[in-house]
Protein backbone atom coordinates (compact mmCIF):
# COMPACT_ATOMS: atom_id res chain seq x y z
CA UNK A 1 0.00 0.00 0.00
CA UNK A 2 1.34 3.25 -0.82
CA UNK A 3 -0.99 5.59 0.82
CA UNK A 4 -0.99 5.44 4.36
CA UNK A 5 -3.45 6.93 6.70
CA UNK A 6 -2.98 5.72 10.34
CA UNK A 7 -3.33 9.10 11.74
CA UNK A 8 -5.94 10.51 9.63
CA UNK A 9 -8.86 12.57 11.83
CA UNK A 10 -6.66 11.63 15.14
CA UNK A 11 -4.95 13.76 17.31
CA UNK A 12 -1.29 12.79 17.46
CA UNK A 13 -0.53 11.49 21.04
CA UNK A 14 2.01 13.09 23.39
CA UNK A 15 5.30 10.94 22.27
CA UNK A 16 6.49 9.37 18.82
CA UNK A 17 3.25 8.37 16.46
CA UNK A 18 5.01 6.05 14.12
CA UNK A 19 3.92 6.12 10.28
CA UNK A 20 6.91 3.46 9.19
CA UNK A 21 9.04 1.15 10.72
CA UNK A 22 12.79 1.16 10.21
CA UNK A 23 11.59 -2.36 7.98
CA UNK A 24 10.08 -0.80 5.79
CA UNK A 25 10.79 -1.25 1.93
CA UNK A 26 11.70 1.97 1.56
CA UNK A 27 14.06 2.59 3.94
CA UNK A 28 12.71 5.12 5.95
CA UNK A 29 11.26 5.13 9.19
CA UNK A 30 9.14 8.09 9.69
CA UNK A 31 7.22 9.54 13.33
CA UNK A 32 5.67 12.76 14.70
CA UNK A 33 7.19 13.86 17.81
CA UNK A 34 4.36 15.34 19.66
CA UNK A 35 5.51 17.37 22.52
CA UNK A 36 3.73 19.05 25.44
CA UNK A 37 4.60 22.57 26.98
CA UNK A 38 7.42 22.34 28.98
CA UNK A 39 8.62 18.57 27.73
CA UNK A 40 11.93 17.80 27.06
CA UNK A 41 12.95 15.01 24.66
CA UNK A 42 16.82 13.61 23.62
CA UNK A 43 16.47 11.37 20.45
CA UNK A 44 19.74 9.23 20.30
CA UNK A 45 20.23 6.44 17.81
CA UNK A 46 22.79 3.60 17.97
CA UNK A 47 22.46 2.56 14.09
CA UNK A 48 20.32 5.08 11.65
CA UNK A 49 21.06 8.48 10.58
CA UNK A 50 18.74 11.08 11.85
CA UNK A 51 17.04 13.87 10.76
CA UNK A 52 13.97 16.35 12.24
CA UNK A 53 12.23 19.09 11.40
CA UNK A 54 10.39 21.13 13.13
CA UNK A 55 6.80 22.03 12.16
CA UNK A 56 5.45 23.47 14.30
CA UNK A 57 6.26 24.83 18.10
CA UNK A 58 8.48 27.11 20.19
CA UNK A 59 11.79 25.63 22.02
CA UNK A 60 15.41 24.77 21.92
CA UNK A 61 17.31 22.43 20.14
CA UNK A 62 20.27 21.18 21.57
CA UNK A 63 23.23 19.47 19.70
CA UNK A 64 26.73 19.20 20.87
CA UNK A 65 28.08 22.64 20.98
CA UNK A 66 25.62 23.82 19.00
CA UNK A 67 22.18 25.78 20.61
CA UNK A 68 19.25 26.95 18.21
CA UNK A 69 15.77 28.13 19.57
CA UNK A 70 12.73 27.67 17.54
CA UNK A 71 9.11 29.90 17.17
CA UNK A 72 7.42 28.25 14.09
CA UNK A 73 3.79 29.21 14.24
CA UNK A 74 2.90 28.14 10.89
CA UNK A 75 4.23 26.79 7.98
CA UNK A 76 2.73 29.02 5.54
CA UNK A 77 4.55 31.93 6.05
CA UNK A 78 8.02 30.17 8.29
CA UNK A 79 10.59 28.35 7.35
CA UNK A 80 11.50 25.11 9.35
CA UNK A 81 14.89 24.94 12.04
CA UNK A 82 15.76 21.22 11.08
CA UNK A 83 18.96 18.61 12.49
CA UNK A 84 20.74 15.70 10.93
CA UNK A 85 23.16 13.82 12.84
CA UNK A 86 24.97 10.32 12.05
CA UNK A 87 23.93 7.28 14.44
CA UNK A 88 25.70 7.17 18.16
CA UNK A 89 25.17 11.05 18.49
CA UNK A 90 21.89 12.48 20.25
CA UNK A 91 20.03 15.74 19.92
CA UNK A 92 18.02 17.32 22.93
CA UNK A 93 14.82 18.97 22.48
CA UNK A 94 13.04 21.33 24.94
CA UNK A 95 9.74 22.51 24.04
CA UNK A 96 8.73 25.75 25.49
CA UNK A 97 4.95 25.35 23.83
CA UNK A 98 3.02 22.39 22.56
CA UNK A 99 5.53 21.33 19.36
CA UNK A 100 5.50 19.03 16.07
CA UNK A 101 8.37 17.57 15.31
CA UNK A 102 8.76 14.84 12.07
CA UNK A 103 12.02 12.60 12.86
CA UNK A 104 13.25 10.31 9.89
CA UNK A 105 16.06 7.99 9.91
CA UNK A 106 17.52 5.21 8.22
CA UNK A 107 20.20 2.69 8.65
CA UNK A 108 23.65 3.92 8.32
CA UNK A 109 26.76 3.57 9.99
CA UNK A 110 28.93 5.72 8.89
CA UNK A 111 29.90 8.78 10.83
CA UNK A 112 29.71 12.31 9.45
CA UNK A 113 29.41 15.42 10.99
CA UNK A 114 25.90 16.35 12.01
CA UNK A 115 24.85 19.88 11.73
CA UNK A 116 21.44 22.38 13.00
CA UNK A 117 19.93 24.37 10.30
CA UNK A 118 18.21 27.54 10.95
CA UNK A 119 15.79 28.97 8.93
CA UNK A 120 17.86 31.42 7.44
CA UNK A 121 20.30 28.15 5.78
CA UNK A 122 17.29 26.54 4.18
CA UNK A 123 16.87 27.63 0.58
CA UNK A 124 13.97 28.64 -0.90
CA UNK A 125 12.65 28.31 -4.71
CA UNK A 126 9.88 29.42 -5.73
CA UNK A 127 9.67 26.78 -8.88
CA UNK A 128 6.98 27.15 -11.35
CA UNK A 129 6.50 30.43 -11.03
CA UNK A 130 7.07 31.50 -14.43
CA UNK A 131 5.52 28.87 -16.26
CA UNK A 132 1.72 27.34 -17.31
CA UNK A 133 0.19 30.46 -16.05
CA UNK A 134 1.46 29.71 -12.48
CA UNK A 135 -0.79 26.69 -12.38
CA UNK A 136 2.15 24.80 -10.91
CA UNK A 137 3.95 27.39 -8.71
CA UNK A 138 5.01 26.14 -5.19
CA UNK A 139 8.14 26.99 -2.90
CA UNK A 140 10.59 24.18 -2.43
CA UNK A 141 12.40 24.76 0.67
CA UNK A 142 15.63 22.61 1.02
CA UNK A 143 16.94 21.18 4.05
CA UNK A 144 19.57 19.48 2.29
CA UNK A 145 20.83 17.20 -0.34
CA UNK A 146 23.83 15.69 -1.31
CA UNK A 147 25.36 19.25 -2.59
CA UNK A 148 24.98 20.47 1.38
CA UNK A 149 25.13 17.37 3.48
CA UNK A 150 28.30 15.14 3.82
CA UNK A 151 28.81 12.35 1.31
CA UNK A 152 28.92 9.53 3.77
CA UNK A 153 24.59 10.81 4.63
CA UNK A 154 21.78 8.76 3.17
CA UNK A 155 18.93 11.60 3.39
CA UNK A 156 17.44 14.24 1.82
CA UNK A 157 15.16 16.73 3.60
CA UNK A 158 12.73 19.27 2.63
CA UNK A 159 9.17 20.39 2.14
CA UNK A 160 6.92 22.09 -0.29
CA UNK A 161 4.20 24.98 0.18
CA UNK A 162 1.77 23.79 -2.49
CA UNK A 163 -0.26 26.72 -3.02
CA UNK A 164 -4.10 26.64 -2.76
CA UNK A 165 -5.93 25.26 -6.27
CA UNK A 166 -2.54 25.00 -7.60
CA UNK A 167 -0.24 21.89 -8.41
CA UNK A 168 3.16 20.53 -7.27
CA UNK A 169 5.65 17.95 -8.34
CA UNK A 170 4.72 19.50 -11.53
CA UNK A 171 5.55 17.83 -14.58
CA UNK A 172 5.09 14.59 -13.33
CA UNK A 173 8.70 13.41 -12.50
CA UNK A 174 10.25 9.82 -11.22
CA UNK A 175 13.63 8.80 -9.83
CA UNK A 176 14.74 5.54 -8.64
CA UNK A 177 15.68 6.16 -5.05
CA UNK A 178 12.66 5.87 -2.24
CA UNK A 179 11.07 8.91 -1.11
CA UNK A 180 8.03 9.81 1.17
CA UNK A 181 5.65 12.42 1.46
CA UNK A 182 4.16 13.42 4.71
CA UNK A 183 1.22 16.00 4.04
CA UNK A 184 -0.94 18.71 6.02
CA UNK A 185 -3.81 21.11 5.09
CA UNK A 186 -4.58 24.58 6.45
CA UNK A 187 -7.04 24.28 7.31
CA UNK A 188 -6.99 20.78 8.29
CA UNK A 189 -10.05 19.59 6.74
CA UNK A 190 -8.20 20.44 3.56
CA UNK A 191 -7.93 17.84 0.88
CA UNK A 192 -5.54 16.95 -2.22
CA UNK A 193 -5.07 14.80 -5.04
CA UNK A 194 -1.63 12.56 -5.37
CA UNK A 195 -0.64 10.95 -8.63
CA UNK A 196 1.15 7.42 -8.28
CA UNK A 197 2.05 6.29 -10.97
CA UNK A 198 -1.37 5.28 -12.72
CA UNK A 199 -2.99 5.47 -9.43
CA UNK A 200 -4.43 8.37 -7.81
CA UNK A 201 -5.15 8.76 -3.96
CA UNK A 202 -7.57 11.25 -1.91
CA UNK A 203 -4.95 13.08 -0.09
CA UNK A 204 -5.73 14.34 4.13
CA UNK A 205 -4.31 15.98 6.43
CA UNK A 206 -1.75 13.87 8.03
CA UNK A 207 -1.07 11.29 5.60
CA UNK A 208 2.12 9.98 4.00
CA UNK A 209 2.48 8.61 1.12
CA UNK A 210 4.85 6.25 0.01
CA UNK A 211 7.07 6.32 -3.39
CA UNK A 212 9.02 3.52 -4.71
CA UNK A 213 9.87 1.80 -7.85
CA UNK A 214 10.59 4.67 -10.24
CA UNK A 215 6.78 5.67 -10.34
CA UNK A 216 5.73 9.13 -11.86
CA UNK A 217 4.44 11.35 -9.00
CA UNK A 218 2.69 14.71 -8.96
CA UNK A 219 -0.28 16.21 -6.59
CA UNK A 220 -2.62 19.07 -6.44
CA UNK A 221 -4.17 21.07 -3.80
CA UNK A 222 -8.07 21.82 -3.90
CA UNK A 223 -8.95 25.40 -3.98
CA UNK A 224 -9.26 26.64 -0.79
CA UNK A 225 -6.71 24.97 0.84
CA UNK A 226 -3.13 24.80 1.90
CA UNK A 227 -1.14 21.65 1.14
CA UNK A 228 2.32 21.47 3.05
CA UNK A 229 4.01 18.60 2.96
CA UNK A 230 7.38 17.01 3.85
CA UNK A 231 9.70 14.98 1.50
CA UNK A 232 12.94 12.98 2.45
CA UNK A 233 14.19 10.57 0.15
CA UNK A 234 16.95 7.95 1.01
CA UNK A 235 19.92 7.92 -1.31
CA UNK A 236 20.70 4.21 -2.69
CA UNK A 237 24.07 2.71 -2.53
CA UNK A 238 24.79 2.62 -6.20
CA UNK A 239 22.55 5.61 -6.99
CA UNK A 240 22.72 8.46 -5.10
CA UNK A 241 20.57 11.25 -5.46
CA UNK A 242 20.81 13.94 -7.52
CA UNK A 243 17.86 15.29 -9.27
CA UNK A 244 15.02 13.76 -10.92
CA UNK A 245 13.86 13.53 -14.71
CA UNK A 246 10.78 14.64 -15.42
CA UNK A 247 7.96 12.42 -17.31
CA UNK A 248 7.39 12.22 -21.12
CA UNK A 249 5.41 13.46 -22.66
CA UNK A 250 5.30 16.30 -20.29
CA UNK A 251 8.27 17.11 -19.99
CA UNK A 252 8.16 19.26 -23.46
CA UNK A 253 5.09 21.39 -21.12
CA UNK A 254 8.68 23.46 -19.82
CA UNK A 255 9.71 24.58 -23.11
Amino acid sequence: MSLVKKFRDKKFAAGYNEYLTPDDDTGLRFQILQMDANSEETILSNDCETALLVIEGKGTLIYGDQTIEFDRNNWIEQNPVAAHFPAGDEIRIMAEKASRLAVISTLNGSRFDGKIYPPEEVDVERRGEDILDGTCYRLVRLVFDRTIAPENAKLVLGEVLNFPGKWSSYPPHHHVQPEIYYYEFSPDEGYGHGELGEDVFNIKHQDLLKITDSKDHSQVSAPGYHMYYIWAIRHLDDSPYTGFEFSKPYDKLLE
